[in-house]
């Protein structure tokens, strides 16, 4: 077989994450040239990762500019990426998830007649509102996929309900889980201390939807648990967007019992996630990442596209209003039955091979 040229293309630390054991299983094969293009649509969270999985980019745009917004973004990463596709003239290209990076990547493969495979694949929650813009991304990049890597059977039904040929669809698990299994293991000295005697609640919050009065409801709640427990500290990697971190230190900073900090490296942020008692977050990954650690998670959402963990009733929504959010958490640091129920240490979301899979189908389809 000629050996055959994949570009990965990263723009976000999430992405980075869940790409980095595919590269990594990609770059084993000796049939194939895997190429990293990163966009860095963000650019110091992203680095930290590619440097703890020491991977090195062959192509970096340095597409982020303070302030951008989303039309001047996805234009400028189209032609970006124009260039890139024909100076490389890859027989595939992947990329995970649901950011600008991938959904523009698939249309400019679209438009040059590459065969785009979407790691991740099939996640919805109906609704093009919520999460902001991700939720678009994703249903475009899922209609211009040749190859669908859906990380659950739920994921998959998704995507055959929307037409999707079932022989295009690949039940993978999720390379989130691969990333965390080979560093959960690792003990990582943190950038500030901890006391063995508080219980730990981690936070993070950052999505756009929850922009102004939902993210203060967020903080005040944060504040109102800190206050009324006091064996309670909370730690708030802030996300450096002014919508959120101008907010958070106006309302937080100078409560004892909460230390905010900049965003972790990847190895310290599953130390904390090791450590704590259950976490509150609007993110996605975290909504996978914590059950595999036997961590309650209080989503900070309406809805989720990653039901699975809140059917095995690991993962819990509880929306933006503060009364929901000060009463779900609450109860878990009363209620001990409660606690355990949620913190059993169920994954849905796959059993660190997801990467694994991903290649053997390329290479199957390319040795064809």
């Amino acid at each position: 077989m000629t050996r055959k040229k994949i570009l990965c293309a990263i723009g976000t630390r999430p992405e980075a994450i869940k790409m980095a054991p595919v590269i990594l299983a990609l770059k084993k094969c000796q049939e194939i040239d895997c190429r990293i293009l990163a966009t860095a649509q963000h650019r110091q969270m992203l680095d930290q990762v590619l440097r703890i999985f020491e991977i090195n980019a062959d192509i970096d745009l340095n597409i982020m500019r303070p302030g951008q917004t989303l039309t001047t973004l996805t234009a400028r990463l189209l032609r970006s990426l124009d260039s890139v596709l024909k100076a490389e003239q890859p027989d595939a290209v992947l990329a995970q998830g649901d950011t600008t990076t991938v959904m523009t990547i698939a249309l400019a493969c679209f438009y040059d007649k590459i065969p785009f495979g979407h790691v991740e694949a099939g996640l919805r929650t109906g609704d093009m509102g919520n999460p902001f813009p991700e939720e678009m991304n994703r249903v475009v990049a899922g209609r211009l996929a040749k190859w669908h890597f859906a990380p659950t059977e739920s994921a998959r039904q998704n995507l055959l309900n929307e037409g999707i040929s079932a022989d295009e669809v690949f039940v993978t698990g999720n390379t989130v889980i691969d990333a965390l299994l080979s560093t959960a293991e690792r003990e990582t000295p943190l950038p500030f201390p901890l006391s063995p005697d508080k219980r730990l609640v981690l936070l993070t919050a950052h999505r756009r939807e929850n922009f102004g009065e939902p993210f203060k409801n967020i903080c005040r709640a944060v504040l109102s648990l800190v206050e009324h427990n006091p064996d309670v500290h909370v730690v708030y990697p802030v996300h450096p967007n002014p919508n959120v971190k101008n907010v958070a230190y106006s309302l937080l900073d100078k409560h004892p019992g909460i230390t905010l900090c900049d965003p972790l490296d990847y190895l310290p942020f599953v130390e904390v996630m090791k450590r704590s008692y259950f976490i509150l977050s609007d993110s996605g990954g975290v909504q996978e990442e914590a059950p595999a650690l036997g961590k309650p998670v209080l989503v900070l959402r309406r809805v989720t596209e990653r039901p699975e963990a809140v059917l095995e009733g690991v993962v819990q929504l509880v929306g933006t209003a503060y009364d929901d959010i000060t009463r779900a958490a609450q109860l878990l640091l009363d209620n001990k039955t409660a606690y355990k129920e949620m913190a059993r240490g169920v994954s849905p979301y796959g059993d660190g091979r997801a990467a694994h899979r991903i290649a053997s189908v390329l290479l199957k389809h390319f040795a064809s």
